[in-house]
Parts: structure tokens; C-alpha cells; sequence
């Protein structure tokens, strides 16, 4: 492949790796603003973020495209192919974040305009900042190919698993205690359910990153055997 060839694919990798960040920074906006929609009660707010779940789903169209036609165009091979790769499962991933940024937008935007007074009291903010902190390691370590984050986002996705089910927990014995909460306490329960599944996609995403750089596919080991991965050297 000529000098000026090559030149011009390092640029449409770029293009492509910075277009992944944008649409990962676009879906931690819409975790943290459904969020507060939720505890703030705003409307409007709701109405903002299921909206723009349409600009999520065009840009990870677009980045899709962008990878068909490098495919075609350019046959990357060996770490190339392997980024382009992570693209594609990396983005689908952020688009199903998205959704449940969606949903839990819809679920607050139910109960705060619903006549139901009967409100189980449940922390759910630090969950949801877990999570948006793990999606930041995550695209973090996409944008500079660093494949040690992943057991540390691996580390805190069991943290929001346990904190889920701790959530649960409650929610039923409040719906054991009290019926009338019943209604509310499963709309927090569909959100917490939300909450949980963002941190698996974040964490699915540490884990291409590690396909990315090392070449190994490590999405179904438990964390010692990770570790041992990401310690190895190629």
C-alpha cells in the first residue's frame, strides 16, 4: 500500500475512533439527564432525552456504514481489522445504552405524571454514577487502546450487580408492606434494571478493548483469569 494510501486509512481510523467517542459522550449525557429528570421531576427534560435517543441511533447508522466501507475498500488485517471490529460491537453496545437512558427517561416521565402518592424511598443516584464512571473508563481505555481498565470496570460492574439486587430487595418488601406502593415500586424497579444493564454494556465494552489490543477474547472469563490476561504480555 503506497505512503499517501496509507496515510489517508490512519485518517478514516481516526475519523472513525473519534466519531465512537462523540456518540460515547452522547449516551453518558443521556444517562446523566435522565437521571435528573427523574429526581427532578422534569418534564421537559424527558421529553429532551427520548428525542434525542433518535441522534444516537443515526450516528451509530453512520459509524456502521464507515466500517462496511472500510472493510471494502481497505481489508485491514491483524489490529486494524481488530479495531474496526471493536467499532462495530463497541457502538452497538452504545446504542442499546441509549435505550435504556430512553427508558429510564419514560419511566420518569410516568411516574411524575401520575396521580400515585405512594412513593417507596430508594437511592438510585449512586448506582447511576457508578455506571456513568464505569462508561468513562471504558471509552477511556478504547481511546488510547489501554487494556488494563477493563478489570477495574469488570471489578465494578459485580458493585452494581450487588447494589441491583440490594435494590430489589427493597422494592419487594416495600410491595410486601405497604400494596399501594406496588405501582411505584416497580417503575423503580424497571429503572434500577436499567441502571444495571448500562454497567453490563460498559463493561462489554472494556472487554473489546482488550480483543482490540491483545487479540483475545476474554468477554466470558471471571476476573482472575482477565487479569492474568491483561497482565501477559504480547
Amino acid at each position: 500500500m503506497a505512503e499517501h494510501t496509507l496515510k489517508q486509512f490512519d485518517t478514516e481510523l481516526e475519523q472513525i475512533r473519534s466519531k465512537v467517542l462523540q456518540l460515547g459522550g452522547l449516551v453518558e449525557r443521556q444517562i446523566i439527564r435522565s437521571m435528573e429528570a427523574l429526581a427532578e421531576g422534569d418534564l421537559i427534560l424527558c421529553e429532551q432525552v427520548i428525542n434525542t435517543d433518535h441522534d444516537v441511533n443515526r450516528m451509530e447508522v453512520d459509524l456502521d456504514e464507515a466500517c462496511a466501507h472500510i472493510i471494502a475498500k481497505r481489508q485491514p488485517a491483524a489490529i486494524d481489522l481488530r479495531m474496526i471490529m471493536t467499532v462495530i460491537k463497541t457502538i452497538t453496545d452504545l446504542e442499546r445504552i441509549g435505550d435504556e437512558a430512553k427508558k429510564i427517561a419514560k419511566q420518569a416521565r410516568a411516574m411524575h405524571t401520575s396521580d400515585v402518592n405512594f412513593v417507596p424511598k430508594i437511592e438510585l443516584r449512586h448506582v447511576a454514577d457508578i455506571v456513568v464512571a464505569m462508561l468513562r473508563q471504558a471509552l477511556d481505555a478504547f481511546a488510547r487502546s489501554d487494556s488494563s481498565v477493563a478489570t477495574e470496570v469488570v471489578r465494578r460492574d459485580k458493585e452494581v450487580d450487588a447494589e441491583f439486587k440490594a435494590a430489589m430487595r427493597q422494592l419487594i418488601t416495600f410491595m410486601i408492606e405497604d400494596p399501594r406502593t406496588i405501582s411505584r415500586a416497580l417503575e423503580l424497579l424497571f429503572i434500577a434494571k436499567s441502571i444495571e444493564r448500562i454497567g453490563d454494556h460498559a463493561k462489554n465494552i472494556s472487554e473489546y478493548v482488550v480483543y482490540m489490543e491483545k487479540g483475545r477474547d476474554v468477554r466470558h472469563l471471571g476476573l482472575e483469569d482477565l487479569e492474568r490476561e491483561v497482565a501477559k504480555r504480547d
